[in-house]
Protein backbone atom coordinates (compact mmCIF):
# COMPACT_ATOMS: atom_id res chain seq x y z
CA UNK A 1 0.00 0.00 0.00
CA UNK A 2 1.25 3.60 -0.38
CA UNK A 3 2.05 5.95 1.77
CA UNK A 4 -1.06 7.96 3.38
CA UNK A 5 -3.69 5.47 2.30
CA UNK A 6 -6.20 4.78 4.98
CA UNK A 7 -8.58 2.43 4.28
CA UNK A 8 -8.61 -1.58 4.96
CA UNK A 9 -6.16 -3.71 3.60
CA UNK A 10 -8.12 -6.80 4.09
CA UNK A 11 -11.27 -7.53 2.78
CA UNK A 12 -13.81 -7.08 6.02
CA UNK A 13 -15.19 -10.14 7.72
CA UNK A 14 -19.34 -10.03 8.90
CA UNK A 15 -19.17 -10.47 12.68
CA UNK A 16 -22.61 -10.88 14.39
CA UNK A 17 -21.86 -7.96 16.27
CA UNK A 18 -21.36 -5.05 13.33
CA UNK A 19 -24.75 -6.52 11.64
CA UNK A 20 -26.52 -6.16 14.95
CA UNK A 21 -25.21 -2.74 15.47
CA UNK A 22 -25.80 -1.58 11.60
CA UNK A 23 -29.29 -3.41 11.80
CA UNK A 24 -30.12 -1.11 14.91
CA UNK A 25 -29.11 1.81 13.24
CA UNK A 26 -30.95 1.30 10.02
CA UNK A 27 -33.76 0.90 12.35
CA UNK A 28 -33.31 4.10 14.00
CA UNK A 29 -32.86 6.23 10.88
CA UNK A 30 -35.92 4.58 9.28
CA UNK A 31 -37.96 5.45 12.16
CA UNK A 32 -36.56 9.38 12.14
CA UNK A 33 -36.82 9.51 8.48
CA UNK A 34 -40.42 8.48 8.05
CA UNK A 35 -41.70 9.48 11.99
CA UNK A 36 -40.15 13.17 11.73
CA UNK A 37 -43.07 13.86 8.94
CA UNK A 38 -45.38 11.74 9.77
CA UNK A 39 -45.79 13.24 13.55
CA UNK A 40 -45.53 17.02 12.29
CA UNK A 41 -47.69 16.48 9.02
CA UNK A 42 -50.77 14.59 10.78
CA UNK A 43 -50.31 15.33 14.62
CA UNK A 44 -48.25 18.49 15.56
CA UNK A 45 -51.38 20.67 16.07
CA UNK A 46 -53.95 20.12 12.57
CA UNK A 47 -56.14 19.15 14.59
CA UNK A 48 -57.11 16.74 11.31
CA UNK A 49 -59.93 14.70 11.52
CA UNK A 50 -59.35 11.00 13.22
CA UNK A 51 -60.33 9.22 9.80
CA UNK A 52 -57.76 11.54 8.42
CA UNK A 53 -54.88 10.51 10.75
CA UNK A 54 -55.68 6.97 11.11
CA UNK A 55 -55.47 6.66 7.17
CA UNK A 56 -52.47 8.75 6.69
CA UNK A 57 -50.79 6.74 9.89
CA UNK A 58 -51.33 3.55 7.66
CA UNK A 59 -50.05 4.66 4.17
CA UNK A 60 -46.71 5.81 6.71
CA UNK A 61 -46.62 2.72 8.28
CA UNK A 62 -46.99 0.52 4.84
CA UNK A 63 -44.01 2.73 3.46
CA UNK A 64 -42.06 2.33 6.09
CA UNK A 65 -42.19 -1.75 6.61
CA UNK A 66 -42.46 -2.40 2.38
CA UNK A 67 -39.03 0.09 1.68
CA UNK A 68 -36.42 -1.55 3.30
CA UNK A 69 -37.87 -4.83 1.80
CA UNK A 70 -37.69 -2.77 -1.97
CA UNK A 71 -34.27 -1.42 -1.04
CA UNK A 72 -32.63 -4.58 -0.85
CA UNK A 73 -34.49 -6.36 -3.25
CA UNK A 74 -33.32 -3.92 -5.78
CA UNK A 75 -29.60 -2.99 -4.73
CA UNK A 76 -29.12 -6.27 -3.65
CA UNK A 77 -26.76 -9.15 -5.34
CA UNK A 78 -29.97 -9.28 -8.06
CA UNK A 79 -29.99 -5.63 -8.88
CA UNK A 80 -33.91 -5.67 -9.52
CA UNK A 81 -34.80 -2.88 -11.52
CA UNK A 82 -38.55 -2.62 -10.62
CA UNK A 83 -37.86 -2.85 -7.04
CA UNK A 84 -35.06 -0.06 -6.71
CA UNK A 85 -36.77 2.37 -8.81
CA UNK A 86 -39.76 2.57 -6.26
CA UNK A 87 -37.45 2.40 -3.49
CA UNK A 88 -35.24 5.01 -4.51
CA UNK A 89 -37.55 7.50 -5.67
CA UNK A 90 -39.43 6.75 -2.03
CA UNK A 91 -35.93 7.77 -0.38
CA UNK A 92 -35.98 10.86 -2.27
CA UNK A 93 -39.82 11.72 -1.21
CA UNK A 94 -39.03 11.16 2.07
CA UNK A 95 -35.57 12.64 2.38
CA UNK A 96 -37.54 16.02 1.20
CA UNK A 97 -40.61 15.48 3.54
CA UNK A 98 -38.26 15.01 6.38
CA UNK A 99 -36.13 18.31 5.33
CA UNK A 100 -39.37 20.23 4.60
CA UNK A 101 -41.00 18.93 8.13
CA UNK A 102 -38.37 20.49 9.55
CA UNK A 103 -37.88 23.15 8.07
CA UNK A 104 -41.54 24.22 8.38
CA UNK A 105 -41.54 24.65 12.13
CA UNK A 106 -39.62 28.00 11.11
CA UNK A 107 -43.02 28.87 9.30
CA UNK A 108 -45.31 27.90 12.08
CA UNK A 109 -43.43 29.96 14.58
CA UNK A 110 -44.19 33.00 12.09
CA UNK A 111 -47.32 32.68 12.30
CA UNK A 112 -47.52 32.23 15.74
CA UNK A 113 -45.57 35.23 16.32
CA UNK A 114 -48.34 37.12 13.67
CA UNK A 115 -51.41 35.73 15.48
CA UNK A 116 -52.78 33.05 13.51
CA UNK A 117 -54.22 30.82 15.90
CA UNK A 118 -53.87 26.71 15.60
CA UNK A 119 -54.67 24.47 14.19
CA UNK A 120 -54.96 27.06 11.67
CA UNK A 121 -51.21 27.69 11.51
CA UNK A 122 -50.28 24.63 11.73
CA UNK A 123 -52.39 23.99 8.57
CA UNK A 124 -50.92 26.58 6.60
CA UNK A 125 -47.63 25.15 7.65
CA UNK A 126 -48.37 21.84 6.08
CA UNK A 127 -49.26 23.35 3.08
CA UNK A 128 -46.67 25.09 2.84
CA UNK A 129 -44.41 22.00 3.17
CA UNK A 130 -46.30 19.68 0.55
CA UNK A 131 -46.04 22.59 -2.02
CA UNK A 132 -42.43 23.25 -1.50
CA UNK A 133 -41.73 19.16 -1.52
CA UNK A 134 -43.60 18.85 -4.56
CA UNK A 135 -42.11 21.64 -6.45
CA UNK A 136 -38.51 20.95 -5.66
CA UNK A 137 -39.33 16.76 -6.11
CA UNK A 138 -40.69 17.72 -9.52
CA UNK A 139 -37.77 20.57 -10.52
CA UNK A 140 -35.18 17.95 -9.08
CA UNK A 141 -36.53 15.24 -11.22
CA UNK A 142 -36.26 17.71 -14.29
CA UNK A 143 -32.08 18.31 -13.24
CA UNK A 144 -31.70 15.03 -13.02
CA UNK A 145 -32.98 13.19 -16.47
CA UNK A 146 -31.33 16.68 -18.36
CA UNK A 147 -28.50 16.32 -20.21
CA UNK A 148 -25.72 17.97 -18.24
CA UNK A 149 -24.64 21.41 -18.93
CA UNK A 150 -20.85 21.90 -19.85
CA UNK A 151 -18.88 23.50 -16.71
CA UNK A 152 -15.51 25.31 -17.71
CA UNK A 153 -12.69 25.86 -15.73
CA UNK A 154 -9.24 26.61 -16.37
CA UNK A 155 -6.64 25.27 -13.93
CA UNK A 156 -2.88 26.63 -13.70
CA UNK A 157 -0.37 23.34 -13.44
CA UNK A 158 2.93 25.47 -12.69
CA UNK A 159 5.10 22.34 -13.63
CA UNK A 160 3.25 21.58 -17.15
CA UNK A 161 5.24 22.31 -20.17
CA UNK A 162 4.68 24.69 -22.64
CA UNK A 163 3.90 22.06 -25.35
CA UNK A 164 0.89 21.15 -23.46
CA UNK A 165 -0.86 24.41 -22.44
CA UNK A 166 -4.12 24.52 -22.87
CA UNK A 167 -4.69 20.55 -23.09
CA UNK A 168 -8.49 20.21 -23.18
CA UNK A 169 -9.43 17.12 -20.64
CA UNK A 170 -12.88 16.63 -20.25
CA UNK A 171 -14.14 14.29 -17.01
CA UNK A 172 -17.23 12.27 -16.99
CA UNK A 173 -17.99 10.57 -13.35
CA UNK A 174 -20.87 8.38 -11.76
CA UNK A 175 -22.85 8.01 -14.44
CA UNK A 176 -24.36 5.66 -12.54
CA UNK A 177 -26.41 3.51 -15.41
CA UNK A 178 -28.85 1.95 -13.69
CA UNK A 179 -32.72 0.67 -12.91
CA UNK A 180 -34.29 3.29 -15.37
CA UNK A 181 -32.87 3.25 -18.44
CA UNK A 182 -31.27 5.64 -20.03
CA UNK A 183 -29.35 4.59 -23.47
CA UNK A 184 -30.59 7.57 -25.30
CA UNK A 185 -29.05 10.06 -22.39
CA UNK A 186 -25.69 8.55 -22.67
CA UNK A 187 -26.08 8.93 -26.61
CA UNK A 188 -26.75 12.65 -25.57
CA UNK A 189 -23.95 12.71 -23.42
CA UNK A 190 -21.63 11.14 -25.69
CA UNK A 191 -22.50 13.50 -28.38
CA UNK A 192 -21.80 16.84 -26.10
CA UNK A 193 -18.48 15.43 -25.37
CA UNK A 194 -17.63 14.83 -28.71
CA UNK A 195 -18.10 18.78 -29.67
CA UNK A 196 -15.74 19.58 -26.46
CA UNK A 197 -12.17 18.90 -29.12
CA UNK A 198 -10.79 16.55 -25.69
CA UNK A 199 -7.27 15.69 -25.59
CA UNK A 200 -8.07 13.41 -23.24
CA UNK A 201 -11.36 12.09 -21.72
CA UNK A 202 -11.80 11.06 -18.04
CA UNK A 203 -13.95 8.67 -16.38
CA UNK A 204 -13.41 8.60 -12.30
CA UNK A 205 -15.66 5.72 -11.38
CA UNK A 206 -19.46 4.75 -10.97
CA UNK A 207 -19.73 3.92 -14.00
CA UNK A 208 -23.02 1.73 -13.12
CA UNK A 209 -24.93 0.21 -10.87
CA UNK A 210 -25.67 -3.39 -11.90
CA UNK A 211 -23.50 -5.99 -13.48
CA UNK A 212 -21.80 -5.39 -17.34
CA UNK A 213 -24.64 -7.65 -18.66
CA UNK A 214 -27.32 -5.71 -17.20
CA UNK A 215 -25.82 -2.36 -18.00
CA UNK A 216 -24.02 -3.00 -21.50
CA UNK A 217 -26.90 -1.00 -23.63
CA UNK A 218 -26.46 1.88 -21.60
CA UNK A 219 -22.77 2.09 -21.46
CA UNK A 220 -22.35 1.39 -25.05
CA UNK A 221 -21.91 5.20 -26.03
CA UNK A 222 -18.65 5.62 -24.05
CA UNK A 223 -17.17 3.86 -26.87
CA UNK A 224 -18.09 6.51 -29.24
CA UNK A 225 -16.47 9.29 -27.35
CA UNK A 226 -13.68 10.82 -29.13
CA UNK A 227 -10.03 12.04 -27.66
CA UNK A 228 -6.97 13.15 -29.64
CA UNK A 229 -4.55 11.56 -27.14
CA UNK A 230 -6.14 9.18 -24.36
CA UNK A 231 -9.25 8.15 -22.63
CA UNK A 232 -8.74 7.04 -19.09
CA UNK A 233 -10.76 4.92 -16.68
CA UNK A 234 -10.79 4.42 -12.94
CA UNK A 235 -12.99 2.18 -10.51
CA UNK A 236 -15.51 3.86 -8.13
CA UNK A 237 -16.76 2.20 -5.04
CA UNK A 238 -20.07 1.14 -6.67
CA UNK A 239 -18.28 -1.05 -9.11
CA UNK A 240 -17.29 -3.06 -6.05
CA UNK A 241 -21.16 -4.02 -5.61
CA UNK A 242 -20.91 -4.45 -9.14
CA UNK A 243 -18.24 -6.40 -10.56
CA UNK A 244 -15.53 -4.32 -10.82
CA UNK A 245 -13.24 -6.32 -12.72
CA UNK A 246 -15.60 -7.12 -15.11
CA UNK A 247 -16.49 -3.09 -15.68
CA UNK A 248 -12.15 -2.74 -16.05
CA UNK A 249 -12.21 -5.56 -18.55
CA UNK A 250 -15.36 -4.03 -20.51
CA UNK A 251 -14.11 -0.58 -20.39
CA UNK A 252 -10.55 -1.59 -22.21
CA UNK A 253 -12.70 -3.30 -24.65
CA UNK A 254 -14.91 -0.18 -25.36
CA UNK A 255 -11.34 1.55 -26.04
CA UNK A 256 -10.30 2.74 -22.72
CA UNK A 257 -7.48 2.79 -20.96
CA UNK A 258 -8.25 1.41 -17.26
CA UNK A 259 -5.26 2.96 -14.74
CA UNK A 260 -5.89 0.10 -12.35
CA UNK A 261 -2.96 1.47 -10.48
CA UNK A 262 -0.92 2.52 -13.14
CA UNK A 263 0.08 5.13 -15.63
CA UNK A 264 -0.03 6.29 -19.40
CA UNK A 265 2.14 9.56 -20.67
CA UNK A 266 0.59 11.88 -23.24
CA UNK A 267 3.01 14.52 -24.80
CA UNK A 268 2.96 16.97 -27.30
CA UNK A 269 5.18 19.92 -28.64
CA UNK A 270 8.60 18.30 -26.71
CA UNK A 271 6.52 18.35 -23.49
CA UNK A 272 4.81 15.51 -21.49
CA UNK A 273 2.14 14.65 -18.86
CA UNK A 274 2.12 11.67 -16.98
CA UNK A 275 -1.64 10.70 -16.64
CA UNK A 276 -2.40 8.44 -14.03
CA UNK A 277 -4.97 6.24 -11.87
CA UNK A 278 -5.80 4.61 -8.57
CA UNK A 279 -8.52 2.25 -7.56
CA UNK A 280 -11.45 3.43 -4.83
CA UNK A 281 -10.07 3.36 -1.51
CA UNK A 282 -12.55 0.63 -0.92
CA UNK A 283 -11.21 -1.68 -3.32
CA UNK A 284 -8.91 -2.94 -0.69
CA UNK A 285 -12.09 -4.14 1.53
CA UNK A 286 -14.11 -5.35 -1.20
CA UNK A 287 -12.31 -9.19 -1.78
CA UNK A 288 -11.52 -8.68 -5.35
CA UNK A 289 -8.38 -9.94 -5.77
CA UNK A 290 -5.37 -7.58 -6.39
CA UNK A 291 -7.60 -4.56 -6.12
CA UNK A 292 -6.49 -1.76 -4.12
CA UNK A 293 -5.51 2.12 -3.96
CA UNK A 294 -2.24 1.77 -4.58
CA UNK A 295 0.04 5.24 -5.71
CA UNK A 296 3.11 3.77 -5.89
CA UNK A 297 2.15 1.37 -8.14
CA UNK A 298 0.24 3.65 -10.17
CA UNK A 299 3.27 6.15 -10.72
CA UNK A 300 6.28 2.79 -11.16
CA UNK A 301 8.44 3.96 -13.69
CA UNK A 302 7.35 7.44 -14.42
CA UNK A 303 9.61 10.37 -14.63
CA UNK A 304 9.34 12.27 -11.59
CA UNK A 305 10.44 16.01 -12.92
CA UNK A 306 7.10 15.62 -15.27
CA UNK A 307 3.68 16.77 -13.95
CA UNK A 308 1.41 13.89 -13.09
CA UNK A 309 -2.60 14.19 -13.30
CA UNK A 310 -4.22 12.26 -10.95
CA UNK A 311 -7.57 10.40 -11.48
CA UNK A 312 -9.38 9.14 -7.74
CA UNK A 313 -12.75 8.21 -7.83
CA UNK A 314 -13.25 9.81 -3.89
CA UNK A 315 -11.92 13.25 -3.24
CA UNK A 316 -10.98 11.82 0.48
CA UNK A 317 -7.95 10.36 -1.77
CA UNK A 318 -6.38 13.39 -1.80
CA UNK A 319 -4.10 12.50 1.37
CA UNK A 320 -2.35 9.95 -0.72
CA UNK A 321 -1.83 12.43 -3.65
CA UNK A 322 -0.56 14.99 -1.44
CA UNK A 323 2.02 12.47 -0.05
CA UNK A 324 3.40 11.77 -3.62
CA UNK A 325 3.58 15.19 -5.00
CA UNK A 326 0.63 15.12 -7.64
CA UNK A 327 -0.15 18.05 -9.26
CA UNK A 328 -3.68 17.98 -9.87
CA UNK A 329 -6.01 14.70 -8.86
CA UNK A 330 -9.49 14.56 -10.70
CA UNK A 331 -12.42 12.99 -8.71
CA UNK A 332 -16.59 12.91 -8.06
CA UNK A 333 -17.94 10.79 -5.82
CA UNK A 334 -20.08 13.54 -3.76
CA UNK A 335 -22.58 14.51 -6.21
CA UNK A 336 -22.20 17.78 -5.13
CA UNK A 337 -24.98 16.66 -2.31
CA UNK A 338 -27.54 15.53 -5.16
CA UNK A 339 -30.50 16.83 -3.08
CA UNK A 340 -30.04 19.69 -0.77
CA UNK A 341 -29.06 20.12 2.63
CA UNK A 342 -27.30 16.29 2.10
CA UNK A 343 -24.30 18.59 1.14
CA UNK A 344 -23.91 18.74 4.70
CA UNK A 345 -23.74 15.33 5.22
CA UNK A 346 -21.17 14.91 2.66
CA UNK A 347 -18.68 16.82 3.85
CA UNK A 348 -18.45 15.20 7.27
CA UNK A 349 -16.66 12.47 4.97
CA UNK A 350 -14.96 14.23 1.85
CA UNK A 351 -12.63 17.02 1.96
CA UNK A 352 -14.56 19.06 -1.06
CA UNK A 353 -18.24 18.79 -2.28
CA UNK A 354 -17.01 19.79 -5.76
CA UNK A 355 -14.95 22.50 -7.11
CA UNK A 356 -11.56 23.47 -7.81
CA UNK A 357 -9.10 23.10 -4.30
CA UNK A 358 -5.76 23.25 -3.29
CA UNK A 359 -4.50 21.00 -0.70
CA UNK A 360 -0.62 21.72 -0.71
CA UNK A 361 2.02 23.90 -2.58
CA UNK A 362 1.90 21.33 -5.38
CA UNK A 363 -1.27 19.28 -5.12
CA UNK A 364 -4.78 20.96 -6.14
CA UNK A 365 -8.32 18.47 -6.54
CA UNK A 366 -11.11 19.43 -8.68
CA UNK A 367 -14.22 17.51 -7.67
CA UNK A 368 -17.09 17.28 -9.67
CA UNK A 369 -20.79 17.23 -9.24
CA UNK A 370 -21.49 13.82 -11.39
CA UNK A 371 -22.57 13.71 -14.69
CA UNK A 372 -25.16 10.94 -13.86
CA UNK A 373 -27.19 10.62 -10.31
CA UNK A 374 -27.36 7.70 -7.86
CA UNK A 375 -30.53 6.14 -6.49
CA UNK A 376 -33.31 8.48 -5.98
CA UNK A 377 -33.98 10.02 -9.48
CA UNK A 378 -33.59 13.90 -8.32
CA UNK A 379 -30.59 16.57 -8.20
CA UNK A 380 -31.62 19.43 -6.21
CA UNK A 381 -29.47 22.17 -5.61
CA UNK A 382 -26.80 20.25 -7.10
CA UNK A 383 -26.60 20.05 -10.74
CA UNK A 384 -24.69 17.45 -12.85
CA UNK A 385 -21.96 18.52 -15.06
CA UNK A 386 -19.88 17.20 -17.86
CA UNK A 387 -16.19 19.24 -16.92
CA UNK A 388 -14.03 20.95 -19.66
CA UNK A 389 -11.13 21.28 -17.70
CA UNK A 390 -8.16 23.65 -19.49
CA UNK A 391 -5.01 23.38 -18.03
CA UNK A 392 -2.64 26.40 -18.32
CA UNK A 393 0.99 25.96 -17.58
CA UNK A 394 2.77 28.09 -14.81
Amino acid sequence: MSVGETVETEPSRRRPGRAIRFALILIAVLLLLFGVPWFLLLFSGNAWPLPARVLGTIVFALVLVTFPLLMFAGHGRHHRDGPAVIADTTLGVVWQLFVWSLLGQILTGVLWVSGVDGPARYRIATVAILVVALVLLLWGYAEARRIPRVRRVEVTVPRLGRGLDGLRLVLLTDTHYGPIERSRWSRRVTEVVNTLDADVVAHTGDIADGEVAQRRSQAAPLGDIRASMARVYVTGNHEYFSGAQRWVEHMASLGWEALHNRHVVVSRGGDSLVVAGVDDRTAAGSGVPGHHADHEAALAGADPSLPVLLLAHQPAQIAGAVAHGIDLQISGHTHGGQMWPFHYLVLTDQPALQGLSRHSERTQLYTSRGTGFWGPPFRIFAPSEITLLTLRAG
